[in-house]
């Protein structure tokens, strides 16, 4: 289906997009509050688990250099708006890529960060089989906020296999096992090639 000619957010909705270093500390705020509800405390461990995950990926991402390439020939602004949630496992692999992406662009490509939970309008745009999977990052033209490209919830290989998983009914746990096995044994190549051709599309 081709991209949307409309805005994917007002300047006020983008506005309200949190850069990666308010994301981290939103992240941080949420493992120090002092009396979390019963919902919020049942994530806490998953937002531990998460900030530790991307303190460790972010030093080994080493941006391939086709992409360094492909993002050096951009000419224009471009922004990633990426909807996610500190508690997301499959988020706390792939944010220290985006990241680090965005810094190699040389100010081409810049990141912007949308709680899942506070945008529902947003992520009801990009469901993922009627569900409300995270991250999604969606490409776009910083002049007009439209669409250029959407990637998500996670590698198209590591989906395929997800989606198995599921339909096997395997429990939760071993599903998290494989799942972070995968993004370990990878070393984020899959999503950089993925983004790449996305890039690659860009004018």
């Amino acid at each position: 289906m081709p991209a949307s000619t409309s805005p994917v957010l007002t300047a006020d909705q983008l506005a309200t997009g949190l850069s990666y270093p308010a994301y981290r500390q939103h992240i941080a705020e949420a493992l120090t509050q002092a009396n979390p509800d019963p919902q919020q405390a049942k994530m806490l461990p998953h937002y531990r688990e998460g900030a530790d995950r991307m303190d460790r990926v972010a030093p080994t991402v080493a941006v391939l250099p086709e992409l360094q390439a492909a993002v050096n020939r951009l000419t224009q602004h471009y922004l990633w708006a990426i909807i996610t949630e500190g508690w997301c496992g499959d988020a706390s692999q792939t944010v220290p890529v985006f990241e680090a992406i965005a810094q190699a662009s040389g100010g081409h490509l810049e990141t912007r960060y949308f709680l899942r939970d506070s945008h529902p309008d947003l992520i009801d745009r990009y469901l993922t089989n009627g569900g409300r999977a995270i991250p999604i990052t969606v490409f776009l033209r910083a002049g007009s906020l439209t669409e250029a490209g959407v990637w998500g919830p996670r590698p198209a290989p590591l989906q395929t296999i997800m989606q198995e998983l599921k339909a096997h009914d395997t429990p939760f746990k071993e599903i998290v096992s494989q799942v972070h096995a995968w993004y370990d044994q990878d070393a984020a190549r899959t999503t950089q090639h993925e983004l790449l051709a996305l890039v690659q599309k860009l004018s």
